[in-house]
């Protein structure tokens, strides 16, 4: 069983100047259809999301794969706060 949190975490704390804000929370706890929210500091989101929206799509395909060999969905939200 794949912790969600701890990937979503590993794969979006190399990227921001400030980890201390990356925060994870699970927004849906449905067995097949999983919904998380990351929530990052202003000044990262940019590079959380990348140009284009090039590095979120890589992180939802990684989740998408790990959940699709579990027979789940996965949904990823990316947002910042203000800080």
């Amino acid at each position: 069983m794949i912790n969600y949190e701890e990937l979503i975490k590993s794969l979006v704390l190399p990227l921001v100047a400030y980890p201390q804000d990356v925060k994870v929370e699970k927004v849906n706890d449905d067995s097949d259809d999983l919904e998380y929210k990351v929530l990052v500091n202003k000044a990262d989101f940019g590079r959380v999301v990348g140009k284009g929206g090039a590095i979120a799509k890589a992180i939802r395909t990684i989740l998408y794969a790990g959940a699709s060999k579990e027979g789940k969905r996965i949904h990823l939200d990316i947002e910042s706060e203000e800080n």
